[in-house]
């Protein structure tokens, strides 16, 4: 198992270096590898937190929201380099954010936009589908939550 230094920030405490490699690892996956032409830069990244694992660069990432209006915690944008898939570090990557999101907020349900490739990915840490699948940029997905 590789050594990863997991850290998590809000908007402000990112450098623009860190910025950069956030954006060009989701870039990576999600448009070049997915071939899912998107918009990254959605403007939401100033209200979330920021997960990153680190092993001479960022390797991996995510994005937490806060509570919404209807009391969900959402994570999004979760992802790993694909040099490191196998590895086990999607796993902590969101194992990181599941200690994150039941720390800060323990009575939240937790919500993500599941690609449906991973349903049982999702479904090991005790997520539950909700609704249909959907098309997301032409992927397929479905909405998860689990209880904080």
């Amino acid at each position: 198992m590789i050594t990863v230094d997991w850290q998590i920030k809000d908007f402000g405490e990112l450098s623009i270096k860190e910025l950069h490699d956030i954006i060009q690892l989701r870039e990576k996956v999600f448009v070049v590898e997915q071939d899912c032409p998107y918009l990254d830069v959605d403007g939401q990244d100033p209200a979330a937190y920021h997960v990153i694992g680190i092993h001479d660069k960022i390797m991996a990432t995510a994005r937490i929201f806060p509570p919404d209006s209807t009391g969900k915690v959402v994570i999004g944008r979760i992802c790993n380099d694909n040099k490191y898939r196998g590895s086990g570090v999607g796993k902590k990557l969101v194992e990181q954010c599941l200690i994150f999101c039941k720390k800060s907020w323990p009575q939240a349900t937790i919500k993500i936009s599941a690609q449906c490739y991973l349903i049982r990915f999702y479904e090991s840490f005790g997520f539950k589908k909700i609704g249909e699948e959907y098309l997301e940029d032409g992927i397929p997905h479905i909405t998860m939550t689990i209880a904080s």
